[in-house]
């Protein structure tokens, strides 16, 4: 499941990742456009990956831990989850620590990702969910060709749109 980009390392997540995936997840500014409960520990953050093992081994999730090549700690994860039941659409979620933002970290990881789900996954779409007020997300999306999918709306978030992107038949 490790994917090398010219830049960045995506990595499976495992116990040692605890006090970045707390850095990462409670981190003010990222949860700002997110509705969750961030943990407040490194007990609840190796409770987290535990879980996304799970759910990985399980092939529910493929959850990616990005780090910077030259580094061991990671500074966001990015993954692909909540897949159809015929396995043809997946959502893609990702968070990254603000001082890597603006940086094309995330643009070099979510082509990756986006390369692997319709690539190697086989997906038809790729949906993305994210906060209308949330400008770096919609710009990213726009720049890799997601369309804002007037209409739809994911419910019990009223406050997000919802994005998708097709495979090139």
């Amino acid at each position: 499941m490790r994917i090398e980009t010219e830049r960045l390392i995506l990595k499976e997540i495992n116990e040692n990742h605890a006090e970045d995936i707390l850095k990462i997840r409670s981190n003010e500014e990222i949860n700002r456009f997110l509705k969750r409960n961030p943990p407040q520990t490194n007990y609840e953050a190796l409770s987290f990956i535990l879980t996304i093992k799970q759910r990985t081994a399980n092939k529910e999730t493929f959850y990616w831990g990005i780090s910077l090549k030259n580094q061991t700690n990671l500074i966001g994860t990015i993954c692909l989850y909540r897949f159809s039941e015929d396995r043809k659409e997946a959502e893609v979620g990702y968070e990254l620590l603000p001082d890597y933002h603006r940086k094309g970290i995330m643009s070099e990881a979510l082509k990756a990702v986006l390369n692997f789900g319709f690539n190697e996954l086989y997906l038809d779409e790729i949906l993305a969910f994210t906060n209308k007020f949330n400008e770096n997300s919609k710009s990213l999306l726009l720049k890799h060709q997601f369309i804002l999918e007037e209409g739809r709306n994911d419910e019990g978030f009223p406050e997000n749109l919802v994005f998708g992107l097709r495979k090139n038949m």
